[in-house]
């Protein structure tokens, strides 16, 4: 990765840090489907009035569904039942294992022995996890998370195939794009389809959770709820929408779609760390002992399960 990809990927996973905060304070006054149908609306409109849409195919689909829909409706749900911000950040981020898994079996991308032992010892650091349930961490709101965290996983795989498709055709076009090769991610598709993927992907999910929030939260569709909002959840839902959303995942898509996901996903190692300390700092969630060998636990699997491919023999 070039220097400002790295630079960018640290930006991105500080801002996804700090986002498991805002989103506690933005439940304070919305309840999670809703909160997470206006953070999908904010996203699309009026954006989707500007950008030319990415292809409708199961590609999108699948991107929106398992990148906002099934990450951000159980993440919030979670969130909304218990869970703290810190250990939300923390278990997520098992999503790294699931896409390394996905982008072998999907993408043929190589796959070590000592990633597989990353995995393993990550395992670890849930099981400490499973054994402390109730809490910061109840047992539903560790089953969302880990929902979340399978959603997300496909995200990543349909952004990646996404953006390879998108240079593929610039390619046939004859625009002077220049692809390395289809599974290595090393093509020049341009920030700005990035940014429509994530934009009318929003789109999709923000009708998908629109409809569930009708159906399971029909009373906080009122005005009173609007008014009764406090500032706090306003500002909360804004940088959720245009930093977190918009800037986080629009650059995430970017980095994807430039190098392989092998060489983007380590960076979620930083994600918990910056989630768990801003989570401490600023709603003042305590961190125990156990907590603390979980993550070291989680993130020391987490890396080892990125190390570059040529360290260990590979499976293949």
């Amino acid at each position: 990765m070039t220097p400002l990809h790295t630079a960018l990927a640290v930006l991105v996973t500080f801002i996804w840090g700090v986002n498991f905060t805002f989103i506690a304070w933005g439940l304070e006054s919305f309840p999670p489907l809703m909160l997470t149908a206006l953070r999908f609306f904010f996203t699309a409109v009026p954006l989707v009035l500007f950008l030319k849409p990415p292809k409708f195919n199961r590609t999108l689909f699948i991107y929106a569904i398992g990148t906002f829909v099934m990450q951000y409706a159980f993440v919030f749900t979670a969130m909304h039942l218990g869970a703290s911000a810190g250990l939300t950040a923390l278990l997520l981020q098992l999503q790294v294992f699931i896409t390394v898994l996905l982008a072998y079996v999907i993408l043929g991308e190589a796959m070590s022995r000592i990633q597989v032992i990353g995995m393993l010892i990550g395992m670890l650091g849930l099981g400490v996890i499973l054994l402390n349930l109730g809490g910061d961490m109840p047992l539903v709101g560790f089953v969302c998370i880990l929902i979340a965290a399978i959603g997300w996983s496909f995200g990543n795989i349909a952004s990646k195939q996404a953006s390879t498709q998108a240079a593929i055709k610039a390619t046939q076009q004859g625009s002077g794009v220049s692809i390395v090769s289809p599974t290595t991610g090393k093509n020049k598709a341009s920030a700005l389809s990035a940014l429509a993927l994530v934009v009318w992907g929003g789109l999709i999910a923000c009708v998908i959770l629109t409809l569930s929030s009708l159906m399971f939260e029909t009373g906080a569709w009122q005005l009173a709820t609007f008014m009764e909002a406090s500032l706090k959840s306003w500002l909360a839902l804004g940088f959720i929408v245009y930093t977190s959303t918009l800037i986080g995942f629009g650059l995430w898509a970017y980095l994807l779609s430039q190098n392989t996901a092998s060489k983007v996903m380590p960076f979620a190692l930083l994600v918990p760390i910056f989630g768990m300390a801003t989570s401490v700092l600023l709603t003042g969630e305590v961190v125990t002992w156990w907590k603390m060998l979980a993550m070291v636990l989680i993130l020391s699997g987490l890396l080892l399960a990125n190390v570059k491919m040529g360290l260990g023999r590979k499976l293949c």
